[in-house]
C-alpha cells in the first residue's frame, strides 16, 4: 500500500478494510450502514477561496476543530475535506455540514454550494459521496488535487492541475491532517446548535437524486427527513429513503 493510500484510508474510509490490492479510488466513502468518515463542503461557479477560507479558518478558531483538507476539484470548485475519527450516520454528517454553511456562508447562493454525502435513492446506502482526490477528470486533462493553504488562492481562476499531482506530495499534505475526535465533534455541535436553532426552516427541501444537484437539508436531521418524507413534490424513492432513515430517531417505529 502506498503512503497516499495509507493516508486516504486513515482519514476518509468508513472502515479499516484493506485496500492494498484494490483500486483505492473505488473504495466507498459511504458504508453499507450509510455511515461516513469524510464530509466534503464545495464552493463553485466560481471557485472562491476567499469565501471558503472563512469556513477553513472558522472551524479551527471558533470550533477548535482540526483543519480540513483543501482541494481543487479539477473542474470549477474548491473543496474542504473533513475527517471524522469515528464514522457518523450520513444524514448527521450532512446536517453538520449544513450548520457550517449556515454559520459561515449565509450569503452564498445555494446553487454554488454542494455538500457530501448527499441523498441519492439510486445507491444501495441511499447516499452518494464526492469523487476521490486526486483524480483525472473524465475526458479532460485536468486533475483534482489537495493543495497547501498558502497555495490555495493561486487556483481561483483555474481550480485544477494540468498534470498528475505527485503522490508523495499528496501524501505529505494528508499526513498533516488530523481526524475530528468524538469529543471535539460534540464541542463543535454545542457551538453550532444556537445557530441551527435560529435558522428559519425552508419551505421545502431542495432534494434531487443522482444528477449532481445541491442538497440542502435543515440542520436538524430529523426535521429535514420528516419534510422530505412528507413533501409530495419530492420523488417517491427519496421519500421512502427518508422514511427508512428516520427509523433510528424513534423508539417506536410506528410513531414516525
Amino acid at each position: 500500500m502506498s503512503r497516499l493510500q495509507t493516508e486516504w484510508q486513515r482519514l476518509y474510509l468508513p472502515t479499516t478494510a484493506d485496500i492494498a490490492h484494490t483500486d483505492w479510488h473505488a473504495a466507498p466513502l459511504v458504508d453499507e450502514r450509510a455511515r461516513v468518515r469524510a464530509m466534503v463542503l464545495e464552493l463553485a461557479r466560481p471557485a472562491d477561496w476567499e469565501a471558503l477560507s472563512t469556513v477553513w479558518r472558522g472551524v479551527q478558531v471558533d470550533l477548535a476543530l482540526p483543519a480540513p483538507g483543501i482541494a481543487v476539484s479539477g473542474l470549477d470548485a474548491y473543496q474542504l475535506w473533513f475527517s471524522l475519527a469515528e464514522a457518523l450516520p450520513a444524514v448527521e454528517a450532512l446536517a453538520l455540514l449544513d450548520a457550517l454553511r449556515t454559520r459561515y456562508l449565509p450569503e452564498i447562493a445555494a446553487n454554488r454550494i454542494t455538500m457530501w454525502p448527499m441523498l441519492d435513492a439510486s445507491t444501495s446506502a441511499g447516499f452518494r459521496h464526492a469523487s476521490p482526490v486526486p483524480a483525472q477528470q473524465v475526458n479532460d486533462e485536468h486533475w483534482s488535487a489537495f493543495v497547501a493553504p498558502d497555495l490555495a488562492p493561486v487556483f481561483a481562476d483555474t481550480p485544477w492541475l494540468d498534470f498528475p499531482p505527485s503522490e508523495h506530495g499528496q501524501a505529505d499534505l494528508l499526513s498533516q491532517l488530523d481526524c475530528i475526535t468524538p469529543a471535539a465533534l460534540q464541542h463543535a455541535l454545542a457551538q453550532l446548535r444556537p445557530v441551527a436553532q435560529a435558522e428559519a426552516a425552508p419551505t421545502r427541501p431542495e432534494v434531487q437524486a443522482g444528477n449532481g444537484a445541491n442538497s440542502r437539508p435543515a440542520s436538524d436531521p430529523k426535521a429535514f427527513l420528516l419534510r422530505v418524507m412528507n413533501d409530495e413534490t419530492v420523488p417517491l424513492a427519496l421519500r421512502i429513503e427518508a422514511a427508512k432513515a428516520l427509523l433510528p430517531f424513534s423508539e417506536d417505529h410506528g410513531k414516525v
